[in-house]
């Protein structure tokens, strides 16, 4: 048994402002020694796709702040969510954070293993064409081996 510290993440949502914490996580937990695998499951999938749309929406989020009050109806409007994606997008690049696609190159250049769920893969009709090159497929027991024997485990 290895001395090395592991990190298990489990990714389940493929919004903009959810898809940041694995990333940041497991980066940083292997720049600090950890051994880390991601497994991405239903939403979190897109986390693996080779281009990354996400969208960020204020809608179901109360804690999400605004640059100015906005009523929930003012929210559900079409456009709203491709506009408050445009501006945490600029916020983010205003504040010198990293670009999703940026963070998941350091992961993998970091080795993070990123695992697909092959039965959300099946689900949803996705093919091997539609992620990155270079994750793995597996189901839940491929990950429980390894979440089993980590110090962290976390639930995103």
């Amino acid at each position: 048994m290895s001395d090395e510290k592991k990190l298990a993440i489990i990714a389940t949502k493929g919004s903009l402002d959810w898809a940041y914490p694995p990333f940041i996580l497991a980066s940083t937990a292997a720049a600090l020694g950890y051994e880390v695998q991601i497994f991405c499951t239903f939403y979190g999938l897109q986390l693996l796709r080779k281009k990354m749309d996400l969208k960020v929406t204020s809608l179901g989020n109360p804690g999400m702040p605004m640059p100015m009050p906005m009523p929930v109806m003012l929210q559900a409007l079409p456009g709203m969510q491709s506009m408050m994606t445009v501006m945490m997008k600029q916020k983010m690049k205003s504040k010198g954070v990293a670009s999703l696609e940026e963070l998941r190159e350091l992961c993998i250049e970091a080795d993070v293993k990123l695992i697909a769920c092959q039965m959300t893969v099946d689900l949803f009709e996705f093919s091997t064409n539609d992620f990155i090159d270079g994750i793995e497929y597996g189901g839940a027991a491929t990950f429980f081996e390894f979440a089993g024997e980590s110090d962290v485990c976390l639930f995103i």
